[in-house]
């Protein structure tokens, strides 16, 4: 790549990306073919205008600041960005209490089944009483789902499963979001690769289509999520570049 065609690229990111880093100039000198790749990659769905900007900055929040990846910088620059984008204050704080409350759910929707399975005949399939079949029916109908141990779980330990339902309607409730872009955004929490939770990005795949999304939306948010991966570049490249230049860790 000529110097004419890096300095084309770096003004490509400052203008798509907003923000120039060391990672990006280590790898403009020494890989800049990735660099492009990647900005190919992670400026798809956001320049396709299949979503709102906004919503592509939700996605990133939800995903950098997930208990599963808790990467502040990143959450912090794209709330500034979805406000600059449109978004209210009201909307970023949803984000936050619904990729909290999207998290926490996980591992009860994913260690319940397997209990369930493991259990197998001995596992408690008695019918659930009126008032908490009721209540996960208020459940269902508000956020379009239930887990698919969500029976098991209430009958198990009911007092787990009112404070799962608790949980996530205080989230779901807690902001202006509708519930195309809550589905979204859950959607990206799950498929995010580090969570994969493949149950929730079934749910959430339905739920969004359920709410209006399109294949093509689905897929954008999807490829959002995928591109958190760059972040073992952010961390790595720089340790990369320290090593080559003689930097060690004490």
């Amino acid at each position: 790549m000529t110097d004419d065609e890096k300095a084309e690229l770096k003004a490509e990111i400052l203008r798509t990306r907003g923000y120039w880093s060391r990672f990006h100039e280590v790898l403009l000198d020494r890989s800049p073919a990735f660099l492009k790749a990647y900005l190919a990659f992670q400026s798809a769905p956001a320049q396709s205008g299949e979503l709102p900007q906004k919503l592509c900055e939700f996605v990133y929040i939800a995903i950098d600041i997930s208990v599963n990846h808790m990467y502040d910088r990143g959450g912090r620059r794209h709330m500034e960005y979805a406000l600059k984008a449109g978004a209210t204050p009201e909307e970023v704080l949803q984000v936050i209490l619904l990729t909290t409350a999207v998290a926490a759910q996980q591992p009860l929707a994913m260690g319940m089944r397997i209990l369930s399975e493991e259990l197998g005949e001995a596992a408690d399939r008695s019918p659930l009483p009126p008032e908490l079949s009721e209540a996960i029916e208020d459940y269902r109908k508000l956020t379009g789902a239930w887990p698919e141990a969500g029976d098991f779980m209430a009958g198990t330990a009911p007092e787990i499963a009112m404070a799962y339902m608790d949980y996530g309607r205080a989230a779901w409730e807690a902001g202006p979001l509708s519930r195309r872009h809550k589905e979204l955004i859950a959607l990206a929490i799950s498929a995010a690769p580090t969570c994969l939770f493949e149950e929730g990005v079934r749910r959430h795949v339905r739920g969004a289509r359920a709410a209006g999304a399109t294949p093509r939306e689905i897929a954008m948010v999807i490829q959002l999520s995928a591109a958190l991966a760059v972040h073992t570049c952010t961390i790595g490249v720089p340790g990369f570049d320290d090593v080559m230049n003689g930097i060690y860790v004490e």
